[in-house]
Parts: structure tokens; sequence; C-alpha cells
């Protein structure tokens, strides 16, 4: 099995000559079209709202676009913050969730009105001192992170939820929203993120319905009623040729079914529903696109780009697949040959793909990199001196927007301070 990509060699040969590899690109329609189908597919929630993780592909393009289809932004630092505030995402379009989180970070958060989402329970009595420091008042929302711990598996890349270093208990969160209700806090929410890149549907569905169990007996026990709950993201997408997207429709229906069961056919009222999925929006529509630079034959036949894990570390730091088109006109008449493709990083595991079974390739061959539209570019490093590349968005009308340009040797010297650089 294959993938397609929305370009043709013609067209990205075109772009390659304006913007030269290793470029990444977004497909703006796929991206608005995949925004739609999330949304209907948990219409049935009065209140349904998914919240972009920024981390996922921290470009305030992409967050404007996204803006545009009623998305929030999902935010975890200063940065992230500050670009969520320039697309117009405020108050309570923004959900910040972070850990370790310093006083700065809370004040900015407060000032812009954000849903607050605390992630250990000391970090209350932080935030009221912080703000009352400051002059500040109390948010009048709050939210609390759980951990489930051995109540739900995790996986390769988040671990095991009582190994992570997320979250609160159920008795500190008893705690914490008690507290809260004593301070005057009057409005409340409930969130929870488990897993990565799951594919399991029903994983999904459990992790709400353990949601609405715990909004539940906390309601019962401390006397509060939640507004929302946000299942968090980690909704997956099919890396490889043969496995299958995740069925959102599925999905959407069996979170409704539990919240009737758990919390409405008992008399509780049905809480908005969030989501702060990153990697399923854009994952799938964006392409990191690079050039073959040479041939190498030793003990094994080497690809190298002009690509490296400075543009996407993921096979690097999880030995994760990312399938690989060679972009060519002649690519399915070429013979099949056994590779491993490579960066040009002094690192042995700058490695996109090991054994893999392409086309024969070419010096000058452009080739793409699929799923490269989260945790891609934003992950990218400047190790050995690499400079992080530009980002492209194809729009619906087939034109292309730069919307970064890639790094100068100016940019890495900047925060030198030496002569002669």
């Amino acid at each position: 099995m294959t993938k397609t990509t929305p370009f043709t060699v013609s067209q990205l040969e075109a772009i390659a000559a304006q913007y030269p590899t290793p470029f990444h690109v977004y497909d703006e329609k796929a991206i608005r079209e995949n925004a739609r189908r999330l949304k209907a597919a948990f219409s049935w929630n009065k209140g349904f709202r998914e919240f972009f993780a920024v981390k996922a592909a921290p470009n305030p393009h992409l967050m404007a676009l996204l803006k545009e289809e009623g998305f929030g932004s999902d935010c975890s630092s200063m940065a992230e913050l500050v670009m969520a505030e320039a697309v117009g995402n405020m108050g309570e379009s923004i959900m910040f969730t972070s850990n370790d989180t310093p006083a700065e970070e809370f004040l900015k958060a407060a000032e812009l009105g954000a849903i607050i989402n605390l992630d250990d329970i000391t970090h209350w009595d932080f935030l009221v001192n912080t703000l009352t420091a400051a002059g500040k008042p109390l948010p009048e929302l709050m939210c609390c992170r759980w951990n489930p711990g051995p109540l739900k598996g995790g996986n390769a890349i988040i671990g095991k939820p009582e190994e992570a270093k997320y979250g609160f208990t159920k008795p500190q969160l008893i705690e914490c929203y008690r507290k809260m209700k004593e301070a005057g806090i009057k409005r409340f929410g409930l969130h929870t993120m488990v897993a990565s890149n799951e594919l399991d549907p029903q994983y999904i569905i459990d992790t709400a319905t353990l949601l609405f169990d715990l909004v539940a007996e906390i309601s019962a026990e401390v006397g509060v009623e939640f507004e929302f709950i946000n299942i968090g993201g980690g909704i997956g997408i099919p890396y490889r040729p043969d496995q299958q997207a995740m069925d959102l429709e599925f999905v959407g229906k069996g979170i409704e079914a539990a919240c009737k069961e758990r919390l409405t056919s008992k008399g509780l009222p049905e809480p908005r529903l969030y989501m702060e999925c990153g990697r399923c929006i854009t994952g799938p529509y964006g392409y990191l696109v690079s050039r073959v630079r040479h041939i190498k034959k030793t003990y094994k036949t080497y690809v190298g780009l002009d690509a490296c894990m400075a543009n996407l570390m993921r096979p690097a730091l999880y030995g994760a697949y990312h399938h690989i088109t060679l972009m060519a006109d002649d690519a399915a008449s070429r013979p099949v040959v056994k590779c491993d493709v490579t960066g040009s990083l002094c690192e042995n595991n700058d490695k996109f793909a090991i054994d893999r079974e392409l086309p024969e390739m070419k010096p000058g061959d452009l080739v793409v990199l699929h799923d490269a539209g989260a945790h891609g570019h934003a992950m990218g490093f400047q190790y050995n001196g690499k400079l992080r590349s530009a980002e492209l968005l194809l729009k619906e009308d087939g034109s292309v927007k730069q919307i970064r340009r890639a790094e100068t040797l100016a940019d890495y010297f900047a925060t030198l301070d030496f002569p002669g650089l």
C-alpha cells in the first residue's frame, strides 16, 4: 500500500524552485475539511469545542485558520499564550495546561482570561499567592488535570499514567476542588490526557466514561457542578499505509451514549465536551519536502537527504514510521532498492527510514515525507548548526504562501556576543 500527496511532480518542482528544500508544507483545504468533520462528530454536544494543541504546529497562520473553523487554542507556555493572543483567541478560547509552571505564565494566562488547568495540588496555593501578590483576582473558572493511574493504560509516547509526571490523584482532586469552592470559585471543569497517538476508538470513549463517573462522584462529595470535561487529545493518525484512521463518528456516538448513561439519565447536567487534539488535526496534512543529496553504498545503501532529524525528529526519538514518496514521473518504473534514508547530522540515529524498500533514487530527486504536519517542524532544533526550515501553506486555490521563512546564519548567530559573528 502507498500514500498520496496533494501535489503533482511538476507542481512540487515549481514550489521547490521558489522555496529551496527542505521545507514543510501544509494543505489548507484538507485541514479545514478535517476540522469540520471533527466538529460534526460531536455536534450532539451543544457546548463542544476543540482547543487546537498549539505544541503540535505552533504557527499563527495555522492557528488563525483553525480559529476560523471555531477552534480555540490549547497552550502550555508563554510563547503559545502570546501566539493565541495574536490570532485573537482570548478568554475562554484558551485552555492553559502546563506543568512545573512559572508564576509569569500563570499571570499571563490570567491576564488573557484563559481557562487555567492545574497540573498539581500545590499549584492552587501557588496560583493564589501569585495572583494575590500581583493584585489580581482569582479566576472565575478553574480546572484540574486528573491522572487516573492504574485505571488506564498509557502508551509508548506518554508512558503509563502512574509513571507520568502529569496530573492529580483522585483524593487530591477532591481536596483541591473543595479548596477552590471555599475560596469562592463557582465554575469548574475537569481534564485528563492519558495517551498520545492512540488509534483505538474505544480507548477515547473509555477515557470520557471515566471522566463522567468522576464528575458525578466529585459533584456529590464536594457539592460543585462541572461546566465541562476536557478529554484531552491523543487521537492518533495512520502513519503506516496499512493503518486505519480513527472513526471519529464512532467515537462521538460512543461518548454521547456514555454521557447519557453515566450523567443525564441520573439527573445530572450534560457538561460541555472539550478536546485538545493537535496531531489528528494537522498531522496527515503536512509534508516535509526534501531533495536527495548523495547516494552512498558501503555495507548498506544510504540515501542522503538535505533534510535531517532537525527537521523531523520523530523517527530518531520514537523509532516512528513516516511514509516516503519519491516525486518523480518515472518513480513507478524504477527498480525497488532496500536502503536507509538519512540526514547529515553527526549522529547515527539521524535516519528517516531503515531498510525501507523504495524506488531507486538519484541525487536531485524530490522526496516527500508524509504525516509531518504535527510534531514535525515544531520539534526542530539547531544541533550541528542546522538551520530551521521554512513552512509553507498550500492554499485552497492552489497557490502557495510562505508562513515561516527559513532561518539564516544571521539568525543562528544573533544571540552570540562574539566579534566577527
